[in-house]
């Protein structure tokens, strides 16, 4: 029997996507998710069901901070990589709830690490987010930048496993990308995300909350351009050797950090527009401060990621957007 891929998180926006990649390129995938209710569990279970459908998914709905779950799981299962995407997500929450991504963020990776540890995979792939960048203005950010100016606590503790992973990959030689990853955005996405919310309010004749009142740049990433960098980052694993001047490969570690975003920010209300085009409705705008936590702007450099595996698919921002809403009319209208 060929070794499987564990993917962590796979009932989520993003392991959804990557599982079902895997999947029908004819990989093993073992999909390890909690079912949180950080929102609503049902799009979780339709995301799982869908993958279900191969013979080559297995499903553990289990909690990956409760000791041992991991353990047992590299011990009798042996993944040959691992993609870590489980994780407590969103800036505003982490100021309300900030034990919960201890727990997920932290502790989660802590115990993913220990197994990674003790059944060293072939590579240890884990997501971070573009959130560590932090207060930083020099923009595009590079992964060569220095990041210790997190602004929310989501940001940190992100920043927190960066720096775990990297010491676990000296002190145990498991090579370790690390994805910072920019504004994803697409079908089966969260209901707190921005595309989600907008498109609900919009489409149900309430007004959007517009926030820095719209003066906002992202680096808005279609989440199929997104997976497709990430299938491929799994065969770039790191070594000792820097790949080209703009790798940040760690100089004690197989270790590395890597942006996945379009290089090209976007400013909230030009997204704002191009989803109003794709409705034929004009939204109702509440133009509000900043909230704590939130980044500006966001914008990445991307020239690792072609030096790592050439050229990113970059889908048009519109047709992206008209996705979703395809997506969210069939399932919620």
């Amino acid at each position: 029997m060929k070794a499987p891929i564990l993917v962590t998180g796979s009932a989520g926006f993003i392991g959804y996507h990557l599982s079902e990649r895997l999947l029908a390129e004819g990989f093993d995938v073992i999909g390890l998710d909690a079912m949180t209710d950080y929102y609503d569990v049902t799009l979780k279970h339709k995301r799982h069901a869908m993958l279900q459908v191969h013979a080559n998914f297995t499903p553990v709905p289990k909690r990956l901070e409760t000791p041992g779950v991991l353990e047992e799981l590299f011990a009798t299962q042996k993944p040959a990589m691992v993609i870590h995407l489980a994780a407590q997500a969103g800036v505003r929450y982490s100021i309300d709830a900030p034990r919960s991504y201890v727990e997920s963020n932290i502790n989660g990776t802590f115990e993913l690490l220990e197994a990674a540890r003790n059944h060293t995979p072939k590579h240890l792939l884990i997501a971070s987010t573009s959130s560590v960048y932090g207060a930083k203005t020099e923009m595009p950010y590079r992964e060569t930048h220095k990041v210790d100016t997190q602004m929310s606590f989501y940001a940190a503790t992100k920043k927190a496993t960066e720096a775990m992973a990297q010491t676990y990959a000296h002190l145990y030689d498991i090579p370790t990308t690390m994805f910072r990853f920019f504004t994803v955005y697409g079908p089966w996405g969260r209901p707190d995300m921005a595309l989600f919310k907008f498109t609900d309010a919009i489409q149900n004749n309430r007004a959007i909350d517009v926030y820095n009142h719209g003066d906002m740049l992202r680096d808005f990433t279609y989440v199929t351009d997104l997976v497709d960098a990430v299938r491929r980052l799994m065969d770039a694993v790191p070594g000792k050797t820097p790949v080209s001047e703009a790798d940040n490969l760690s100089p004690i570690a197989p270790w590395r950090a890597v942006n996945i975003g379009n290089g090209a920010p976007t400013k909230l209300t030009d997204f704002i527009e191009a989803l109003e085009d794709v409705l034929g409705k004009t939204a109702q705008k509440n133009m509000l401060d900043i909230q704590p936590g939130d980044m500006p702007a966001t914008w990445a450099d991307a020239t690792l990621l072609h030096d790592l595996i050439g050229p990113m698919n970059r889908t048009d921002l519109k047709d992206g957007v008209a996705n979703f809403v395809n997506w969210y009319n069939a399932e919620y209208t």
